[in-house]
């Protein structure tokens, strides 16, 4: 079985993340969503909220599981028998810092292999960064994040 997964705070789910998970979807068996939890890092929603968003979201894909984990990335991987990691690149910057951290997955866990999605056009200016900031500053994100989530 090819499982995968696709770590991130998901603080909250984007357009952009979206577009992600439906390219590689089709080349999995099973697709964990995993929320990574960072207790140095203040959140916008709750782990419960960010959850809900994201089954709202892929509630028509059977392939979709969304989980929670702390500690490294290439640990959890290995408790779900995980061989893929999923990333998205947005732009070379992206490509710079996940070439890095896959490369250190790989030396953690060396049967963790991750894979590489360009984010497409319309979405690849798109950051949970930028969206959590428009939402804290009472502006309209919904042209960013999926229809399903009603803030």
């Amino acid at each position: 079985m090819r499982i995968a997964i696709f770590p991130g705070s998901f603080d909250p789910i984007t357009n952009g993340h979206v577009d992600i998970v439906h390219k590689a979807l089709p080349l999995f068996d099973k697709f964990i969503i995993a929320i990574g939890l960072n207790s140095q890092k203040k959140s916008l929603f709750s782990l419960d909220e960010r959850e809900s968003f994201i089954k709202e979201v892929f509630k028509q894909e059977p392939k979709v599981i969304v989980d929670h984990f702390e500690g490294l990335t290439a640990d959890y991987a290995k408790k779900v028998n995980a061989f893929y990691l999923v990333r998205g690149l947005r732009n070379g910057s992206d490509f710079d810092y996940e070439k890095t951290i896959s490369q250190v997955n790989q030396t953690l866990n060396k049967d963790l292999e991750t894979v590489f999605f360009i984010s497409s056009p319309d979405v690849a200016h798109i950051s949970s960064t930028v969206v959590r900031e428009i939402i804290s500053g009472g502006g309209d994100a919904s042209s960013f994040i999926p229809k399903e989530i009603k803030l």
